[in-house]
Protein backbone atom coordinates (compact mmCIF):
# COMPACT_ATOMS: atom_id res chain seq x y z
CA UNK A 1 0.00 0.00 0.00
CA UNK A 2 1.39 3.77 -0.79
CA UNK A 3 0.96 5.21 2.55
CA UNK A 4 3.59 7.24 3.16
CA UNK A 5 1.79 10.33 1.80
CA UNK A 6 -0.67 10.26 5.06
CA UNK A 7 2.30 10.47 7.72
CA UNK A 8 1.95 14.75 7.15
CA UNK A 9 -1.92 14.66 8.28
CA UNK A 10 -0.86 12.52 11.02
CA UNK A 11 1.30 14.17 12.32
CA UNK A 12 -0.77 17.41 12.40
CA UNK A 13 -2.93 15.70 13.80
CA UNK A 14 -1.06 14.65 16.82
CA UNK A 15 0.63 18.53 16.48
CA UNK A 16 -3.64 19.83 17.28
CA UNK A 17 -4.00 17.11 20.08
CA UNK A 18 -1.04 19.17 21.99
CA UNK A 19 -3.17 22.44 22.37
CA UNK A 20 -6.85 20.98 22.45
CA UNK A 21 -8.87 17.91 20.76
CA UNK A 22 -9.68 17.89 17.71
CA UNK A 23 -12.60 17.76 16.60
CA UNK A 24 -14.39 15.39 13.91
CA UNK A 25 -15.15 18.69 11.58
CA UNK A 26 -11.85 19.48 11.70
CA UNK A 27 -10.33 16.39 10.63
CA UNK A 28 -8.85 16.45 6.95
CA UNK A 29 -11.79 14.70 4.39
CA UNK A 30 -9.82 11.95 2.19
CA UNK A 31 -11.26 10.97 -0.97
CA UNK A 32 -9.98 8.13 -3.39
CA UNK A 33 -9.80 8.79 -6.92
CA UNK A 34 -10.14 5.25 -8.37
CA UNK A 35 -9.21 3.65 -12.07
CA UNK A 36 -8.10 7.12 -14.23
CA UNK A 37 -5.74 7.39 -16.53
CA UNK A 38 -3.48 9.31 -15.19
CA UNK A 39 -2.00 12.47 -17.08
CA UNK A 40 0.22 13.71 -14.76
CA UNK A 41 1.71 17.03 -15.82
CA UNK A 42 5.22 15.99 -16.68
CA UNK A 43 4.74 15.24 -20.41
CA UNK A 44 5.41 11.44 -19.75
CA UNK A 45 3.08 9.17 -21.21
CA UNK A 46 -0.59 8.70 -19.78
CA UNK A 47 -1.00 5.99 -17.16
CA UNK A 48 -4.00 4.03 -17.31
CA UNK A 49 -5.46 2.34 -13.83
CA UNK A 50 -4.13 4.76 -11.58
CA UNK A 51 -5.76 5.96 -8.08
CA UNK A 52 -4.99 9.30 -6.65
CA UNK A 53 -5.79 9.88 -2.91
CA UNK A 54 -7.10 13.49 -1.19
CA UNK A 55 -6.45 14.13 1.82
CA UNK A 56 -7.84 17.96 2.63
CA UNK A 57 -6.13 19.84 0.34
CA UNK A 58 -3.41 17.71 -0.95
CA UNK A 59 -2.33 14.87 -2.72
CA UNK A 60 -1.73 12.22 -0.20
CA UNK A 61 -0.56 8.94 -2.58
CA UNK A 62 -0.54 8.59 -6.14
CA UNK A 63 -0.24 4.77 -7.79
CA UNK A 64 -1.98 1.91 -9.61
CA UNK A 65 -4.58 1.10 -8.39
CA UNK A 66 -3.93 -1.85 -6.36
CA UNK A 67 -1.05 -0.12 -4.47
CA UNK A 68 -3.38 2.51 -3.03
CA UNK A 69 -5.77 2.25 -0.16
CA UNK A 70 -7.64 4.56 1.44
CA UNK A 71 -8.09 5.90 5.27
CA UNK A 72 -11.07 4.58 6.81
CA UNK A 73 -14.17 6.69 6.13
CA UNK A 74 -12.51 8.03 2.48
CA UNK A 75 -14.71 9.17 0.08
CA UNK A 76 -13.96 6.61 -3.32
CA UNK A 77 -14.77 8.09 -6.72
CA UNK A 78 -14.34 5.49 -9.83
CA UNK A 79 -12.77 7.23 -12.57
CA UNK A 80 -12.96 3.74 -15.02
CA UNK A 81 -12.78 5.14 -18.28
CA UNK A 82 -12.28 8.78 -17.47
CA UNK A 83 -8.98 10.91 -17.66
CA UNK A 84 -7.52 13.20 -14.72
CA UNK A 85 -5.21 15.23 -15.44
CA UNK A 86 -3.11 18.35 -13.07
CA UNK A 87 -5.62 21.57 -13.07
CA UNK A 88 -4.71 24.11 -16.37
CA UNK A 89 -2.97 27.47 -15.69
CA UNK A 90 -3.42 30.75 -17.47
CA UNK A 91 -0.46 32.03 -17.37
CA UNK A 92 -1.70 35.77 -18.81
CA UNK A 93 -4.69 37.34 -17.11
CA UNK A 94 -6.04 41.01 -16.21
CA UNK A 95 -8.88 40.75 -13.73
CA UNK A 96 -8.99 44.78 -12.44
CA UNK A 97 -7.82 47.35 -15.01
CA UNK A 98 -10.22 48.67 -14.10
CA UNK A 99 -11.78 47.37 -10.81
CA UNK A 100 -15.05 45.53 -11.77
CA UNK A 101 -15.91 43.36 -9.02
CA UNK A 102 -19.14 41.24 -11.02
CA UNK A 103 -16.99 40.70 -14.35
CA UNK A 104 -13.79 39.68 -12.39
CA UNK A 105 -15.69 37.31 -10.87
CA UNK A 106 -18.27 35.71 -13.65
CA UNK A 107 -14.52 35.36 -15.51
CA UNK A 108 -13.08 33.83 -12.66
CA UNK A 109 -16.38 31.53 -12.02
CA UNK A 110 -15.92 30.61 -15.92
CA UNK A 111 -11.90 29.64 -15.64
CA UNK A 112 -12.67 27.54 -12.57
CA UNK A 113 -15.56 25.06 -14.34
CA UNK A 114 -13.86 25.36 -17.17
CA UNK A 115 -10.89 23.32 -15.67
CA UNK A 116 -8.18 26.90 -15.16
CA UNK A 117 -7.06 26.14 -11.32
CA UNK A 118 -4.97 29.04 -11.12
CA UNK A 119 -3.67 32.07 -13.25
CA UNK A 120 -1.25 35.05 -13.00
CA UNK A 121 -2.48 38.59 -12.88
CA UNK A 122 -0.21 40.36 -14.93
CA UNK A 123 -0.65 44.11 -13.06
CA UNK A 124 -3.71 45.76 -12.44
CA UNK A 125 -5.55 47.50 -9.74
CA UNK A 126 -4.17 45.15 -6.65
CA UNK A 127 -6.09 46.28 -4.32
CA UNK A 128 -8.87 44.70 -6.28
CA UNK A 129 -6.75 41.56 -6.95
CA UNK A 130 -6.35 40.58 -3.79
CA UNK A 131 -9.39 40.87 -2.46
CA UNK A 132 -10.04 38.93 -5.10
CA UNK A 133 -7.04 36.38 -4.13
CA UNK A 134 -8.27 36.06 -1.09
CA UNK A 135 -11.83 35.24 -1.50
CA UNK A 136 -10.75 32.56 -3.84
CA UNK A 137 -8.59 31.24 -2.02
CA UNK A 138 -10.97 31.11 0.98
CA UNK A 139 -13.81 29.25 -1.40
CA UNK A 140 -15.85 32.38 -0.80
CA UNK A 141 -15.71 32.43 -4.16
CA UNK A 142 -15.79 29.92 -7.05
CA UNK A 143 -12.20 30.68 -9.12
CA UNK A 144 -8.73 29.53 -10.00
CA UNK A 145 -6.10 30.51 -7.42
CA UNK A 146 -4.33 34.33 -8.48
CA UNK A 147 -0.78 34.75 -7.99
CA UNK A 148 -0.33 37.86 -9.43
CA UNK A 149 2.29 41.41 -10.12
CA UNK A 150 3.63 44.38 -9.28
CA UNK A 151 4.40 47.27 -12.41
CA UNK A 152 7.18 48.88 -12.79
CA UNK A 153 7.72 51.19 -15.81
CA UNK A 154 9.65 54.48 -16.64
CA UNK A 155 7.44 57.83 -16.00
CA UNK A 156 6.75 58.32 -19.39
CA UNK A 157 4.45 55.14 -19.19
CA UNK A 158 1.95 56.82 -16.85
CA UNK A 159 0.26 58.62 -19.49
CA UNK A 160 -1.99 55.64 -20.60
CA UNK A 161 -5.22 55.70 -19.18
CA UNK A 162 -5.12 52.33 -18.51
CA UNK A 163 -2.58 53.40 -15.63
CA UNK A 164 -5.18 56.14 -14.30
CA UNK A 165 -8.08 53.75 -15.00
CA UNK A 166 -6.34 50.91 -12.07
CA UNK A 167 -4.64 53.43 -9.78
CA UNK A 168 -7.87 55.58 -8.72
CA UNK A 169 -7.47 57.91 -6.28
CA UNK A 170 -3.57 57.30 -6.37
CA UNK A 171 -1.01 59.79 -8.55
CA UNK A 172 -0.03 56.94 -11.37
CA UNK A 173 2.97 55.50 -10.89
CA UNK A 174 3.44 56.44 -7.16
CA UNK A 175 1.57 53.36 -6.45
CA UNK A 176 3.13 50.09 -4.55
CA UNK A 177 1.72 48.24 -7.36
CA UNK A 178 2.41 50.26 -10.31
CA UNK A 179 5.99 52.55 -9.70
CA UNK A 180 7.63 54.92 -11.82
CA UNK A 181 11.07 54.31 -12.04
CA UNK A 182 13.83 56.70 -13.36
CA UNK A 183 17.66 56.87 -12.42
CA UNK A 184 16.94 58.45 -8.72
CA UNK A 185 15.02 55.87 -7.90
CA UNK A 186 15.99 53.35 -4.61
CA UNK A 187 14.83 50.05 -6.73
CA UNK A 188 15.49 48.07 -2.71
CA UNK A 189 12.85 50.13 -1.41
CA UNK A 190 10.81 50.29 -4.15
CA UNK A 191 10.70 46.66 -4.52
CA UNK A 192 9.64 46.36 -0.47
CA UNK A 193 7.29 48.24 -1.42
CA UNK A 194 5.69 46.38 -4.40
CA UNK A 195 6.81 42.91 -2.12
CA UNK A 196 4.03 44.58 0.62
CA UNK A 197 1.17 44.41 -1.69
CA UNK A 198 1.60 40.31 -1.64
CA UNK A 199 2.99 40.32 -5.09
CA UNK A 200 4.34 37.00 -6.47
CA UNK A 201 6.40 38.95 -8.95
CA UNK A 202 7.46 42.50 -10.04
CA UNK A 203 5.94 42.64 -14.22
CA UNK A 204 8.91 45.33 -15.84
CA UNK A 205 6.60 46.80 -18.31
CA UNK A 206 8.12 49.89 -20.85
CA UNK A 207 10.31 53.03 -20.98
CA UNK A 208 12.92 51.59 -19.12
CA UNK A 209 16.53 51.76 -19.96
CA UNK A 210 18.54 48.30 -20.04
CA UNK A 211 20.71 49.33 -16.78
CA UNK A 212 17.51 49.53 -14.57
CA UNK A 213 16.21 46.68 -16.08
CA UNK A 214 18.76 44.93 -14.43
CA UNK A 215 18.66 46.73 -11.21
CA UNK A 216 15.21 46.13 -10.84
CA UNK A 217 15.65 42.21 -11.78
CA UNK A 218 18.36 41.61 -9.57
CA UNK A 219 16.71 43.26 -6.34
CA UNK A 220 13.61 41.70 -7.17
CA UNK A 221 15.52 38.51 -6.97
CA UNK A 222 17.35 39.37 -3.73
CA UNK A 223 13.83 39.66 -2.23
CA UNK A 224 12.37 36.87 -2.91
CA UNK A 225 10.34 37.74 -6.28
CA UNK A 226 10.10 36.37 -9.38
CA UNK A 227 10.65 38.78 -13.01
CA UNK A 228 7.72 38.53 -15.24
CA UNK A 229 8.82 40.79 -17.92
CA UNK A 230 7.45 42.24 -21.88
CA UNK A 231 10.39 40.66 -24.13
CA UNK A 232 11.05 44.23 -25.01
CA UNK A 233 10.74 46.60 -22.47
CA UNK A 234 11.32 49.90 -24.82
CA UNK A 235 14.23 50.98 -25.34
CA UNK A 236 15.85 47.84 -23.49
CA UNK A 237 15.96 45.03 -25.81
CA UNK A 238 14.53 41.99 -26.18
CA UNK A 239 18.41 40.66 -25.62
CA UNK A 240 19.05 43.55 -22.46
CA UNK A 241 15.95 41.86 -20.75
CA UNK A 242 17.44 37.96 -21.21
CA UNK A 243 20.77 39.67 -20.00
CA UNK A 244 19.30 40.85 -16.80
CA UNK A 245 17.78 37.66 -15.63
CA UNK A 246 14.06 37.91 -16.18
CA UNK A 247 12.07 34.76 -15.40
CA UNK A 248 9.25 34.72 -17.93
CA UNK A 249 8.79 37.11 -20.93
CA UNK A 250 5.64 37.82 -22.40
CA UNK A 251 4.45 38.06 -26.17
CA UNK A 252 6.40 35.94 -28.59
CA UNK A 253 5.17 39.09 -30.89
CA UNK A 254 7.44 41.55 -28.99
CA UNK A 255 10.78 39.28 -29.75
CA UNK A 256 10.48 40.50 -33.14
CA UNK A 257 12.13 44.05 -32.10
CA UNK A 258 15.25 42.13 -32.29
CA UNK A 259 14.92 41.79 -36.05
CA UNK A 260 12.99 45.18 -36.74
CA UNK A 261 14.16 47.62 -34.44
CA UNK A 262 13.54 48.55 -31.17
CA UNK A 263 11.74 51.70 -30.70
CA UNK A 264 12.50 54.00 -28.05
CA UNK A 265 9.50 53.90 -25.88
CA UNK A 266 5.92 51.57 -26.01
CA UNK A 267 4.28 54.38 -27.21
CA UNK A 268 5.98 54.60 -30.31
CA UNK A 269 5.76 51.27 -31.44
CA UNK A 270 4.31 50.36 -35.11
CA UNK A 271 3.39 47.12 -36.98
CA UNK A 272 6.30 45.34 -37.76
CA UNK A 273 6.61 43.56 -41.21
CA UNK A 274 6.15 39.29 -40.70
CA UNK A 275 7.92 38.63 -44.07
CA UNK A 276 10.96 37.90 -41.76
CA UNK A 277 9.61 35.76 -39.80
CA UNK A 278 7.42 33.70 -41.82
CA UNK A 279 9.74 31.75 -44.39
CA UNK A 280 11.42 29.62 -41.25
CA UNK A 281 13.46 30.21 -38.56
CA UNK A 282 14.99 33.81 -38.12
CA UNK A 283 18.66 33.31 -36.93
CA UNK A 284 18.47 36.32 -34.81
CA UNK A 285 15.45 35.26 -32.54
CA UNK A 286 17.47 32.13 -32.48
CA UNK A 287 20.22 33.51 -30.98
CA UNK A 288 17.91 34.95 -28.52
CA UNK A 289 15.89 31.40 -28.05
CA UNK A 290 19.72 29.71 -27.07
CA UNK A 291 19.80 31.94 -24.06
CA UNK A 292 16.69 31.34 -23.17
CA UNK A 293 17.14 27.61 -23.26
CA UNK A 294 20.06 28.01 -21.53
CA UNK A 295 18.43 30.38 -18.63
CA UNK A 296 15.38 28.36 -18.41
CA UNK A 297 13.66 31.18 -19.31
CA UNK A 298 9.96 30.85 -19.93
CA UNK A 299 7.94 32.14 -22.72
CA UNK A 300 4.32 33.57 -22.10
CA UNK A 301 3.60 33.49 -25.83
CA UNK A 302 -0.16 34.81 -25.90
CA UNK A 303 -0.37 33.98 -29.60
CA UNK A 304 -4.22 33.97 -29.74
CA UNK A 305 -4.51 37.51 -28.73
CA UNK A 306 -2.62 38.63 -31.84
CA UNK A 307 -5.71 36.44 -33.82
CA UNK A 308 -8.45 37.77 -32.11
CA UNK A 309 -7.03 41.29 -32.76
CA UNK A 310 -7.31 40.25 -36.66
CA UNK A 311 -10.70 39.28 -36.17
CA UNK A 312 -11.60 42.21 -34.52
CA UNK A 313 -9.73 44.42 -37.24
CA UNK A 314 -11.43 42.46 -40.00
CA UNK A 315 -14.55 43.69 -38.54
CA UNK A 316 -14.03 47.22 -38.27
CA UNK A 317 -11.11 48.02 -40.62
CA UNK A 318 -10.31 51.37 -38.73
CA UNK A 319 -9.25 49.90 -35.65
CA UNK A 320 -5.13 50.47 -34.64
CA UNK A 321 -3.36 47.76 -36.60
CA UNK A 322 -1.87 45.19 -34.36
CA UNK A 323 1.90 44.86 -33.09
CA UNK A 324 2.02 41.60 -35.18
CA UNK A 325 -0.14 39.68 -36.90
CA UNK A 326 -1.19 36.31 -35.69
CA UNK A 327 0.87 34.41 -38.59
CA UNK A 328 3.90 36.65 -37.16
CA UNK A 329 3.22 35.38 -33.50
CA UNK A 330 2.66 31.45 -34.32
CA UNK A 331 5.80 31.62 -36.47
CA UNK A 332 8.05 33.14 -33.75
CA UNK A 333 6.34 30.61 -30.93
CA UNK A 334 6.84 27.95 -33.30
CA UNK A 335 10.63 28.31 -33.60
CA UNK A 336 10.67 28.69 -29.80
CA UNK A 337 9.25 25.04 -29.45
CA UNK A 338 11.47 23.85 -32.03
CA UNK A 339 14.25 25.59 -29.86
CA UNK A 340 13.48 23.63 -27.19
CA UNK A 341 12.15 27.13 -25.38
CA UNK A 342 9.66 26.15 -22.64
CA UNK A 343 6.56 27.80 -23.68
CA UNK A 344 3.34 28.60 -21.32
CA UNK A 345 -0.18 29.07 -21.94
CA UNK A 346 -1.24 33.09 -21.43
CA UNK A 347 -4.01 34.77 -22.79
CA UNK A 348 -4.15 38.35 -22.15
CA UNK A 349 -7.87 38.76 -23.48
CA UNK A 350 -11.18 37.78 -22.39
CA UNK A 351 -13.44 35.32 -24.69
CA UNK A 352 -16.69 36.89 -25.25
CA UNK A 353 -19.26 36.46 -22.45
CA UNK A 354 -21.27 34.06 -24.48
CA UNK A 355 -18.28 31.78 -24.19
CA UNK A 356 -18.57 29.13 -22.46
CA UNK A 357 -14.94 28.03 -21.98
CA UNK A 358 -11.84 30.09 -20.86
CA UNK A 359 -10.48 32.22 -23.41
CA UNK A 360 -7.34 29.71 -22.72
CA UNK A 361 -8.79 27.21 -24.82
CA UNK A 362 -8.20 29.64 -27.55
CA UNK A 363 -4.65 29.95 -26.65
CA UNK A 364 -4.62 25.32 -26.45
CA UNK A 365 -6.15 25.54 -29.94
CA UNK A 366 -3.67 28.58 -31.50
CA UNK A 367 -1.03 26.79 -30.34
CA UNK A 368 -1.81 23.41 -31.37
CA UNK A 369 -2.89 25.13 -35.21
CA UNK A 370 1.28 25.95 -34.85
CA UNK A 371 2.46 22.86 -34.62
CA UNK A 372 2.69 22.05 -31.20
CA UNK A 373 1.11 18.64 -30.14
CA UNK A 374 -1.49 18.12 -27.32
CA UNK A 375 0.67 16.31 -25.07
CA UNK A 376 2.85 19.34 -25.29
CA UNK A 377 0.24 22.07 -24.62
CA UNK A 378 -1.34 20.34 -21.97
CA UNK A 379 1.98 19.62 -20.48
CA UNK A 380 2.98 23.68 -21.22
CA UNK A 381 -0.51 24.32 -19.54
CA UNK A 382 0.07 22.53 -16.41
CA UNK A 383 4.11 22.07 -14.96
CA UNK A 384 5.83 24.71 -17.22
CA UNK A 385 2.59 27.24 -16.04
CA UNK A 386 2.96 26.16 -12.59
CA UNK A 387 6.57 27.42 -12.51
CA UNK A 388 6.04 30.42 -14.91
CA UNK A 389 3.91 31.20 -11.27
CA UNK A 390 6.84 30.11 -9.00
CA UNK A 391 4.36 27.63 -7.58
CA UNK A 392 6.25 24.47 -8.92
CA UNK A 393 6.07 23.08 -5.41
CA UNK A 394 2.67 22.93 -4.74
CA UNK A 395 0.80 22.66 -8.75
CA UNK A 396 1.28 21.49 -12.31
CA UNK A 397 1.61 18.15 -11.63
CA UNK A 398 0.04 15.47 -10.08
CA UNK A 399 2.46 13.91 -6.96
CA UNK A 400 2.36 13.17 -3.44
CA UNK A 401 2.26 16.79 -1.24
CA UNK A 402 0.74 18.81 -4.53
CA UNK A 403 -2.27 21.04 -3.97
CA UNK A 404 -5.18 18.57 -5.05
CA UNK A 405 -5.98 20.53 -8.24
CA UNK A 406 -6.81 18.38 -11.06
CA UNK A 407 -9.37 17.96 -13.66
CA UNK A 408 -11.68 14.83 -14.78
CA UNK A 409 -12.07 14.13 -18.58
CA UNK A 410 -14.37 11.74 -20.12
CA UNK A 411 -12.27 11.57 -23.77
CA UNK A 412 -8.62 11.61 -24.47
CA UNK A 413 -6.94 14.79 -24.70
CA UNK A 414 -3.60 13.88 -26.01
CA UNK A 415 -6.17 12.53 -29.19
CA UNK A 416 -7.60 15.84 -29.44
CA UNK A 417 -6.67 19.12 -27.63
CA UNK A 418 -10.67 20.09 -27.82
CA UNK A 419 -11.42 17.07 -24.94
CA UNK A 420 -10.20 18.89 -22.79
CA UNK A 421 -13.87 20.34 -22.84
CA UNK A 422 -15.17 16.91 -21.59
CA UNK A 423 -14.92 18.08 -18.65
CA UNK A 424 -17.09 16.51 -16.53
CA UNK A 425 -15.33 18.14 -12.82
CA UNK A 426 -12.67 20.56 -11.57
CA UNK A 427 -11.23 19.53 -8.21
CA UNK A 428 -9.48 22.97 -6.77
CA UNK A 429 -7.36 22.41 -3.71
CA UNK A 430 -9.23 19.07 -2.81
CA UNK A 431 -12.92 20.65 -3.46
CA UNK A 432 -15.08 19.26 -6.10
CA UNK A 433 -16.76 21.47 -8.82
CA UNK A 434 -18.75 19.65 -11.55
CA UNK A 435 -19.09 21.13 -15.14
CA UNK A 436 -22.83 20.40 -14.49
CA UNK A 437 -23.34 23.29 -11.52
CA UNK A 438 -22.05 25.57 -14.35
CA UNK A 439 -24.20 28.65 -14.80
CA UNK A 440 -22.92 30.37 -18.40
CA UNK A 441 -22.48 33.88 -17.92
CA UNK A 442 -24.80 36.78 -19.23
CA UNK A 443 -24.61 40.43 -19.89
CA UNK A 444 -25.47 41.13 -16.55
CA UNK A 445 -22.31 39.49 -15.22
CA UNK A 446 -20.15 41.85 -17.38
CA UNK A 447 -22.01 45.04 -16.26
CA UNK A 448 -24.35 45.17 -19.11
CA UNK A 449 -28.33 45.14 -18.47
CA UNK A 450 -30.00 42.07 -19.99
Amino acid sequence: MIRSGLGAVVAACVMALAVGPVRAADAPTATLYRRATLIDGTGGPPRPGMSVLVVGERIAAVGPDDKVSPPPGAKTVDLSGKYLLPGLIDSHEHLATPPNRRMAEANMRRDLYGGVTAIRDMADDLRAVAELARASRAAEIPGPDIYYAALMAGPSFFVDPRTHAANFGVTPGQAPWMQSIDADTDIRTAVTLAKGTSATAIKIYANLPADLVAKITAEAHRQGLKVWAHSTVYPATAADVLAAGADVVSHACGLGHAVAGTPPSYQARTPMDPAPFLAGDNPVIGRLYETMTAQGTILDATVSIYEEQERLRAKTPKMKPALCSGAMAAALTRQAVRAGVPVTTGTDWQAPWDDPWPTVHQEFAALVRLGMTPAQVIHSATEVGARAAGQQADMGTLAPGKLADMIVLAKDPLADIENLKSLETTIKRGRAYPRRDFKPLSKGDIGDDE
